[in-house]
């Protein structure tokens, strides 16, 4: 329905007369009488009155928006002069609010509305500010809570399907967002000394339809061993592997084995600053493929040092794929890329290869583990794995024994390192400097093969999803919204 015509002298007036009510009602002797929790609600509900009676107070301050001269020319280069006014519905976080505005239309083209671009109104009802509470509650859990929180905090109730379609529509400039977030400071004072690249890959629960052909034919030849309850390694979703990447640069932290170990058990004897990333730009993909979300990481990467000035650094945690990928990328773009294997993922092998040498839970466990961990974070992890293969025959452990499969999983994920890069002379000289002393004033690891506080090493060579799928716009908007 058509906003009527009404003649104020001012168009606050109305906003006035709520806050004066609103006073008053404050200061009569039963609300004198109410818990501060009584009060705080009812300033949310008829405060939020308020605003919503000043914002419509301040669209109609501003007019109906008519152009002088009566004509407006569209990006189509067809002129319109036909005028006429008419309004349309914003709903706010306040509340519902209307907004007359001139139309210009001709016989052959549809209507412009000047007013609508000057106050960049989206096409729907829904104001900005509703979109941007849905899309936070929406990367946070279900609809049906989204729903439930707008209508608990906002003037504005949002049914479901309007929020499923609301997600979807925030979601849909992921890529677009990345761009615009590119950091401007190449090459400046504040760009760290090295280019670091990550890759990860995620595991996410699709629904059967959005997930990848193999893994959908899997889930479906996939049956429940009982009727009551799952066995053990059975899943209630299949999930479809997404790829995460981030660059970012990073000043030099030069540290010796004995400091890497010292931190993993946490009893360094005073904190030390580190230096922190700077420009950091993170990203995933669900749909696309692990190599084309790795080439868009160098192409960050090239922004970043144009000229090829300072190292780069690719930190993974071991996986073959991404390795190989990084790899090829690297040879091609003709650029020399340090690969830095996470030292946990390490750890857990290790963890697993002791146990099953020394016993679970063992002192002898805990102190082989510690003893081969400084001799890979020296470089010597061929060797580390050569010791273990002998220790397995040795023992003479079959391949039908688990802790043999223990022993030859560690072996073969161990890096082959091809000398100490020389990405920091300074960190060479003191790793080749340390003694016996390091060993022995080390602490135990005593976190377990999953410990916390991951550390790195410096390595060689090692041997219907669409857009608005609902899923997927959830995800995507967890990673829009962190930098909001």
């Amino acid at each position: 329905m058509e906003a009527q015509a009404v003649v104020v002298e001012n168009p606050f007036d109305g906003a006035r007369q709520k806050f004066d009510e609103l006073t008053e009602l404050l200061g009569s002797g039963e609300r004198l009488k109410m818990e501060h929790g009584e009060i705080e609600s009812l300033l949310e509900t008829e405060g939020r009155e308020l605003l919503r009676r000043l914002f419509q107070a301040h669209m109609e301050s501003r007019g109906e928006g008519q152009v002088a001269g009566g004509r407006v020319e569209g990006s189509d280069g067809e002129s319109r002069t036909h005028e006429r006014v008419t309004s349309r519905k914003l709903k706010t976080v306040f509340g519902e609010v209307e907004v007359e505005r001139a139309g210009y239309r001709s016989r052959v083209v549809g209507t412009l509305f000047p007013r609508d671009a000057e106050l960049n109104l989206p096409p729907d009802a829904y104001s900005h500010g509703v979109r941007k509470r849905v899309a936070t509650e929406a990367a946070k859990g279900s609809f049906d809570n989204v729903t439930e929180a707008m209508e608990q905090t906002t003037g504005t109730a949002v049914p479901k399907r309007q929020a499923e379609q609301l997600a979807v529509k925030a979601a849909q400039d992921f890529d677009g967002f990345n761009e615009s977030r590119r950091a401007t400071s190449a090459g400046s004072a504040e760009s760290g000394q090295i280019v670091v690249l990550s890759v990860d890959g995620k595991g996410v629960v699709m629904r059967p339809d959005d997930l990848r052909p193999a893994t959908r034919r899997a889930a479906e030849q996939r049956e429940a061993r009982l009727d009551k309850r799952r066995s053990k390694g059975e899943k209630s979703g299949s999930k479809r592997m997404a790829t995460v990447a981030t660059v970012y640069t990073i000043d030099e932290f030069v540290r010796t084995p004995a400091d890497v170990a010292l931190d993993l058990s946490r009893v360094l004897e005073e904190e030390v600053k580190r230096p922190r990333p700077q420009n950091k730009r993170v990203w995933a993909s669900l749909r696309r493929i692990p190599a084309e979300v790795i080439s868009e990481a160098f192409e960050e990467a090239a922004y970043r040092d144009p000229k090829r000035e300072k190292p780069w650094v690719a930190l993974v945690d071991g996986n073959a794929t991404q390795l190989e990928i990084i790899e090829q990328q690297a040879r091609d773009r003709k650029v020399k890329v340090t690969i830095v294997m996470d030292i946990i993922h390490v750890l857990e092998y290790l963890w697993k290869a002791g146990n099953a040498f020394c016993g679970e839970g063992t002192k002898a466990a805990q102190d082989w583990v510690t003893e081969r961990l400084l001799l890979v974070l020296r470089g010597r992890s061929s060797l580390v794995a050569g010791g273990i293969r002998r220790s397995a025959t040795r023992r003479g452990l079959r391949k039908s024994d688990s802790r043999w499969r223990a022993a030859d999983s560690c072996a073969r994920y161990l890096p082959q390192p091809q000398g100490i890069p020389s990405l920091r002379p300074s960190a060479r000289s003191r790793v080749s400097n340390c003694d016996r002393r390091d060993r022995r004033s080390l602490p135990s690891l005593d976190q377990g093969p999953h410990g916390h506080h991951g550390r790195t090493m410096v390595t060689g060579r090692r041997g219907s999803h669409t857009e608005a799928s609902l899923s997927p716009s959830q995800w995507r908007l967890r990673r829009l919204l962190v930098f909001s």
